[in-house]
């Protein structure tokens, strides 16, 4: 349902600090133009922790409007409260998306128990749910045995990986039969190698024909070409970690003139040195 390559994009901001909606929407058409399968909105990389309510779902809407059914729209969706992550995506499926991501609660640290209810509570929607795990983010790990009791649910429908375990990806399909998505530019070809069907993409915001190639390539079995991209633009995928995630990756697109580089606090710009290493590594690549 889901594979393929997938952006989870950022949310531009004006200088003043307010979103720039006119910029996101030249930035959702980008990556439609360059052959991504899908929109992740307002994600980690979508600095969804600073954005209100409305924002949140302005973005939201914003997207599945201009994607106008071109592409899949995953919304991000998720909280640390089930009854706000309930709400938000009932309001996305108003909008008709094709999917929720539901990260894994952050900061309550729930168990196992308590996430596989979190999770089944919002999969009672309707919405196809992808499960985020993420545990260097949220302090938790979704066990292998509670992705499979989830997995038996039939609106939970993938797994996004970013646990940083290649392995992972077996271990789930061993057990149940969801798509897994790579949630790392830089294990994607590994785990796609593994059984994994697609990608949840940071630096398609950057290189999206390049990132879609990769994958397009590793579904088609076409693994040496695959390998070769990937070896070529691993240095970037590096770059866009050198500080918290979305901080490089905005950057990165301030260089290459499609936004302002803006964030909200508690985020802010990178240190000279590492905003030097970054463009290093663009400029080696001729992407500015």
């Amino acid at each position: 349902m889901l594979q393929g390559a997938h952006t989870a994009i950022v949310t531009p901001f004006n200088k003043d600090g307010s979103v720039d909606y006119a910029r996101y929407r030249e930035l959702v058409e980008f990556q439609i133009e360059n052959g991504m399968d899908g929109i992740v909105p307002v994600g980690t990389t979508g600095e969804s922790p600073t954005l209100n309510n409305e924002e949140h779902m302005k973005v939201i809407e914003e997207t599945v409007r201009t994607v106008h059914g071109r592409v899949k729209v995953i919304a991000g969706t998720g909280a640390n409260s089930t009854a706000e992550a309930v709400e938000l995506t009932r309001r996305a499926k108003e909008f008709g998306v094709d999917a929720t991501l539901q990260v894994t609660p952050y900061y309550n640290k729930p168990n196992q128990e308590g996430l596989y209810r979190h999770f089944s509570t919002v999969a009672e929607i309707g919405l196809p749910v992808v499960l985020y795990n993420v545990p260097g983010r949220v302090a938790r790990e979704i066990s292998i045995e509670t992705v499979a009791r989830l997995a038996k649910n039939p609106n939970v429908v993938a797994l996004k990986e970013a646990g940083g375990k290649v392995e992972r990806v077996k271990q789930v399909l061993d057990v149940c039969d969801l798509e897994v998505l790579s949630g790392d530019d830089g294990l994607t070809w590994l785990m796609m190698r593994d059984g994994a069907v697609g990608l949840i993409s940071v630096a398609s915001n950057i290189i999206p024909d390049v990132v879609a190639s990769l994958v397009h390539a590793a579904l088609r079995e076409q693994w040496e070409d695959s390998r070769r991209l990937h070896e070529k633009y691993s240095s970037l995928f590096d770059a866009l970690f050198i500080d918290t995630n979305p901080i490089p990756v905005k950057a990165a697109l301030a260089m290459m003139g499609k936004i302002e580089e803006v964030y909200r606090l508690p985020l802010c710009e990178m240190s000279a040195v590492d905003k030097a290493e970054l463009q290093n590594v663009m400029t080696s690549l001729n992407l500015i």
